[in-house]
């Protein structure tokens, strides 16, 4: 039917378009429809994206012989020709073979230039916006879930905000990248996450192990690189609307358009609204933050003489979130009548690209956050500007692949604590950090590579940073086989109330028993891929890495001396985070298709007098998993999505604390049905959490003392230790930081997609 349609459209056309014609059809693998596969007229200005059907129409093609592209990530490109005749449509079924799991497709995250994956020197994984279509999530930091190796932590019982934890370390040590600039950072780690669009989300890069070479403090876990979509591949107009039964409403809708012939314009709008307090576990407070968020974001493209090209993007984000006691509302905003934790948050965003040649590039990023919060009557009044550039050039000279660039970077930082209030008078922090970097990537032959890489920093609060890195990559002829191995340095200057959100919950006292000096780490890693093509069309990829970081100076939270404090030092001693991860993809030819990923960590401190201690919230284990299934004829698939977490050690108020010191092994699994009526709509629905597990099933609470939050009726001794009585039996203060996952249950979910190419 919709190729008939497509005809009469084109005969109706004939006498507009007399010179033109159309080509319709589907592009296939096996019997699997391919989405988002690009469709292009060589030598031509136009092209199409694939919908869901693996469907396109490519509208006033020239008559005559044409040759069509066709590209996907994971699949071999290939090219078709075809005989165009005027007004009449010409049907062209492309097939498209997979390829060694996306090691082909262009990354950059790892080198900070395009290569393809499979050429990179550090391993890079990939993650298509169709991937996290498999579980939707209202935001970044929930899509994280299904990722091996990288852990959603939630850092409070009460606003459910959190960070992400890369191989077992904690939030500060994952650098969040946009287009590959760091606008996600600071002050915006606790909340920046939440409202980038994802309809306009065309990647994720992950690299695993230190980048601070390349990019500086924050990357010495790891970062994450959001790729947004370009205008020119975006769909025309795109609408992604759900709801659970939660009473969770979340909402993508995005755009583009063209002003003349060589701007063109993407507009995507993200709103989500959760307005419902549920109280599940039964200790009068919220078990999931209530939320009204909107999010706005704009991308241009302008193409200039002489191949330069400029990028422009800004996004802007308000959110309006609380959680707290159910009988709260905002007259008890600061006040010590009723708990609740209100944050009001403003950010924009703005960031840019500009090709000013093949060998240099200029990058750019300036963003400001507002944050208006009272956690019970404490109030946080922050406000954190920073602004960045960076100027890249890079060169070709036999086998050395040359790259230098210049960056810096201020930050600007106020808030109303004793962190920028100095000798009685309010002092913001300013940060000046200029770096500059070398890399040399030598390529010795077709089967060798060696990268050699050194960056330099002069902090102006800590002084010199040095940092260099050496990664050698070995590749078999047929490219089967892949093995890297990689070792550097990084580095991390803190800034506890910025980064660590439980300083902010209002229930304990931050305390710093020194000046804080820069952390420093030390990192080997070895990866392995390996793949296989299979005689029945099936094809099998493992990707295994062993990592070893080694850190001194580390900053370390303790939790344990004081249950009213948190206290902050430098670890007189080491710390180390080691461990090995697998990932496997099978693809048979019907179309089933598994990812599963396992990772076993072993992240502990050890203090000068050679005790050892496990790290406060960092697993044993992880195991994730997605498996997918399409039925051609119905147009419906389905998505199995979960994930698997080892004990973690959990903060505790004492030695009478009756919660355990260690999580249970627990598990969120989903599944997911979408059925696809045309290439522009498709519904999908299906249940989260299927097992309907959640934090508070094995502990006898979650929050300390959730009946008296202001520790109204707590006795405390000369040491300013909690009294065990009547009132308070085990001798604890109110405290939420007793946490590790959602607190949100088993939900259905539905929702609509609707795409116009």
């Amino acid at each position: 039917m919709r190729y008939i349609l497509t005809f009469i459209i084109g005969l109706v056309g004939i006498g507009v378009h007399a010179q033109t014609g159309s080509i319709a059809g589907q592009v296939l693998s096996g019997n699997k429809p391919l989405e988002s596969a690009t469709v292009t007229v060589r030598g031509k200005n136009i092209g199409a994206v694939t919908d869901s059907t693996g469907a396109f129409i490519l509208a006033n093609v020239p008559v005559g012989r044409q040759t069509i592209d066709v590209s996907l990530i994971g699949y071999n490109r290939t090219a078709v020709g075809t005989d165009v005749k005027a007004g009449r449509n010409t049907l062209a079924d492309i097939a498209l073979l997979p390829t060694d799991n996306s090691l082909h497709e262009v990354v950059v995250s790892g080198t900070m230039k395009e290569v393809s994956r499979l050429e990179s020197p550090v391993p890079v994984e990939v993650f298509s916006a169709r991937f996290f279509k498999a579980n939707p999530t209202p935001s970044i930091f929930d899509a994280l879930q299904t990722v091996n190796g990288v852990r959603p932590q939630v850092n409070c019982n009460v606003c459910n905000t959190g960070d992400i934890h890369i191989n077992g370390l904690e939030g500060p040590y994952t650098m969040v990248l946009i287009d590959g600039m760091p606008i996600v950072s600071g002050l915006s780690t606790v909340y920046g996450l939440s409202g980038i669009p994802q309809a306009l989300i065309d990647r994720m890069e992950v690299v695993k192990g230190p980048a601070s070479t390349l990019y500086g403090s924050e990357a010495v876990g790891g970062l994450i690189n959001i790729i947004t979509k370009t205008p020119q591949k975006a769909p025309v107009f795109s609408a992604d609307a759900f709801a659970t039964t939660w009473g969770e409403v979340s909402t993508d809708l995005a755009g583009k358009f063209s002003v003349g012939e060589k701007t063109r314009s993407l507009l995507g709008v993200n709103y989500f609204n959760f307005q419902n307090p549920v109280d599940k576990n039964k200790d009068n407070f919220t078990d999931l933050t209530l939320q009204n968020r909107i999010s706005v974001f704009n991308k241009w493209d302008f193409q200039q003489k002489g191949g330069r090209a400029l990028s422009l993007a800004a996004r802007y984000m308000y959110e309006d979130r609380w959680g707290g006691e159910m009988n709260w509302n905002r007259s008890y905003r600061g006040g010590d009548q009723v708990y609740g934790e209100s944050i009001y948050t403003k950010r924009w965003e703005a960031f840019g690209n500009y090709r000013l040649s093949s060998k240099l590039n200029f990058m750019f990023s300036a963003n400001w956050h507002d944050q208006n919060s009272v956690y019970g009557h404490t109030p946080y009044l922050a406000n954190q500007n920073i602004y960045f550039g960076q100027l890249t050039w890079g060169h070709r000279v036999k086998a050395h692949d040359l790259l230098a660039g210049l960056a810096y970077r201020y930050t600007y930082y106020d808030d109303n604590t004793p962190a920028t209030f100095v000798n009685g008078r309010n002092r913001p922090n300013h940060t000046y950090l200029p770096g500059v970097f070398l890399q040399d990537e030598i390529r010795l032959n077709t089967n060798h590579t060696v990268m050699l890489g050194a960056r330099y920093d002069y902090n102006s609060v800590h002084g010199s940073i040095f940092s260099p890195r050496v990664n050698y990559k070995w590749s078999s002829d047929d490219r089967t086989t892949v093995f890297r191995l990689g070792g550097g340095n990084g580095f991390r200057v803190a800034n506890v109330f910025t980064e660590d959100h439980a300083a902010l919950t209002g229930a304990r006292q931050v305390v710093f028993l020194e000046d804080l000096k820069p952390e420093t780490s030390w990192n080997v890693n070895a990866n392995l891929v390996k793949k296989f093509y299979l005689k029945s069309g099936t094809f099998l990829n493992f990707d295994g890495t062993a990592f070893y970081t080694y850190f001194t100076n580390k900053i370390i939270p303790d939790y344990d001396t004081d249950p009213n404090r948190i206290i902050y030092a430098n670890l007189d001693g080491y710390a180390v985070s080691r461990g090995v991860s697998l990932n496997a993809d099978l693809a048979f030819a019907s179309g089933l298709k598994f990812l599963l990923g396992g990772t076993l960590l072993d992240v502990y401190n050890t203090e000068a007098g050679g005790k050892k201690e496990r790290q406060m919230f960092a697993e044993r284990f992880t195991g994730t998993w997605s498996i997918g299934y399409t039925f051609p004829k119905p147009k419906i698939s389905i998505d199995y999505t979960g994930n698997v977490y080892g004990p973690m050690r959990l903060p505790l108020l004492g030695p009478t604390d009756p919660r355990p010191e260690y999580s249970p092994v627990w598990s969120i699994q989903n599944i997911q049905v979408v059925k696809t009526f045309n290439d522009r709509w498709e519904i999908y629905g299906g249940v989260k959490n299927l097992l309907n597990w959640t934090p508070a099933k094995s502990v006898p609470f979650l929050i300390a003392r959730p009946q008296d939050p202001f520790d109204k009726q707590v006795v405390f001794d000369a040491n300013n230790t909690p009294v065990v009585n009547e009132n308070n039996p085990y001798g604890l203060t109110f405290d939420p930081s007793y946490v590790y996952a959602s607190n949100q249950g088993i939900r259905g979910f539905l929702g609509v997609r609707f795409t116009v190419k």
